[in-house]
């Protein structure tokens, strides 16, 4: 089989699309980065549906939490202590336990014990804990003299978070919110792990990695393909962030920018 007949043949696999059946021997370079690359749009799925709708969570979170009425900020508070406290890799296996749990009474459940739905909501919970706590500290850096400004100009309620606090919170929490959804993506090989099974033997990057490793005995192929993959990723974030990051410093002197300075978290 030719690359561009392998290409065809298992590009969108772990979508469903295409050939069934793995390959069994004389693996070649082609394989690899096809299929590994066909997982790797899982790994994409669950970070940008996380990211997506932590976005807004997070922000909700983070106004909770700054909020007098402790009937608003703890909640806040403890959400966001329990997902920042316990490792990621628990809270897969909590979640997917729970979910089979009540699978058993509730059949509705159902689709929560597979991965595309199940590990997805992890992630979103996940990541919406510490991004509302990094919004809630820029919420807390944002100069009182611009709050002030606003209302003297009789900016009062929704129109002066929309205008004032809410785009100052957003550029100074976006450095470290980029960071956050660099970290997101990588964490989305745990799903792997986690125990939920992957949607019709179908999985993600790491899953493809794995069973190349496994097969040929050899790990330094695979996992530096799908490190390759990974890194590519983080560089499209970084270059999308940063578009963004300029968008909300486009009223500064140019010299005053805030530069995205990328700092991964390696242990969670």
């Amino acid at each position: 089989m030719s690359c561009i007949e392998t290409i065809q043949a298992y590009a969108l696999r772990s979508v469903g699309l295409g050939e069934r059946l793995l390959p069994r021997s004389d693996f070649t370079l082609c394989e690899q980065f096809t299929l590994i690359g066909s997982g790797m749009i899982w790994n994409v799925y669950f970070g940008i549906m996380a990211l997506g709708i932590g976005f807004f969570l997070a922000i909700a979170i983070a106004l909770a939490k700054g909020q007098s009425n402790p009937w608003l900020r703890l909640p806040a508070e403890w959400f966001i202590f329990l997902f920042r406290g316990s490792p990621l890799f628990i809270q897969f296996f909590f979640a997917y336990f729970l979910f089979l749990s009540l699978k058993g009474v509730y059949p509705v459940f159902s689709p929560f014990t597979a991965a595309w739905l199940g590990a997805l909501i992890v992630l979103f919970l996940n990541t919406a804990a510490y991004s509302a706590q990094i919004f809630y500290g820029a919420l807390q850096s944002i100069p009182k003299g611009e709050v002030e400004a606003a209302d003297a100009y009789g900016l009062s309620g929704w129109l002066r978070f929309r205008r004032v606090i809410f785009p100052t919170m957003l550029r100074l929490a976006w450095p470290a919110y980029t960071n956050e959804a660099i970290f997101l993506f990588h964490a989305t090989t745990l799903v792997y792990f986690s125990g939920f099974p992957a949607w019709q033997q179908r999985g993600d990057a790491l899953y493809y990695a794995s069973y190349f490793a496994d097969k040929t005995f050899n790990p330094f192929v695979p996992y530096p393909i799908l490190a390759m993959y990974f890194i590519m990723l983080t560089l499209v974030i970084i270059a999308g962030f940063g578009l963004i990051n300029g968008r909300l410093n486009r009223h500064l002197p140019a010299n005053s920018h805030q530069k995205l300075r990328v700092r991964p978290n390696l242990i969670r």
